[in-house]
């Protein structure tokens, strides 16, 4: 049977399918995610695709988008966890990364600084892919940074990890210098 989308209540009581598919970090009932523009791009495709017949290929097209968005999420997120775990935050760079609809900036007036560093982080290194839109969601996490005193740490070794290259290509391992 065919499912009608006029049913008032079907926000409520959402099942596990639907915890995944509204959930935009890709983890199942990850409650790290907040509503930014990001996000909403993310909800938007997934609403229009939702609404296609799954055979189509608009619905196969805007699944692959939606999935290679969530993947660059993840990779993006992976990137800054690295440099916070060698920047010794182990235990702590989950915790750093976790962003949700209560979180605040610990300082207002980092708030300027903040997002010079990040745009810095977006405009000198790749911890950022090239098409990437900045978002709202790292600006918490350098804020975190700067109230740790570790923002210009981060940066430093994000230039180093992720330098940028004029093609746009990160280095990978076999091409980086050997360090001693």
């Amino acid at each position: 049977p065919h499912c009608s989308n006029n049913n008032p209540y079907a926000s409520f009581g959402a099942t596990l399918a639907r915890d995944e598919e509204q959930n935009l970090w890709s983890t199942p009932h990850d409650v790290t995610h907040t509503e930014a523009d990001d996000d909403r791009v993310l909800y938007n495709m997934i609403v229009v695709r939702n609404q296609l017949d799954k055979d189509s290929e608009e619905w196969q097209k805007l699944n692959y988008d939606i999935y290679t968005l969530r993947q660059t999420r993840k990779e993006v997120r992976s990137r800054w966890k690295h440099i916070l775990e060698d920047l010794g935050f182990q235990k702590e760079a989950d915790s750093l990364l976790s962003v949700t609809k209560l979180s605040i900036i610990s300082d207002s007036q980092n708030m300027g600084k903040a997002r010079d560093i990040l745009l810095k982080l977006s405009e000198e290194t790749n911890i950022f892919p090239t098409s990437w839109e900045l978002s709202e969601r790292y600006l918490f996490v350098v804020d975190r940074l700067i109230a740790l005193d570790a923002a210009d740490e981060f940066f430093k070794m994000a230039s180093v990890v992720y330098p940028k290259r004029p093609s746009g290509e990160r280095v990978d391992d076999s091409q980086k210098a050997p360090q001693c």
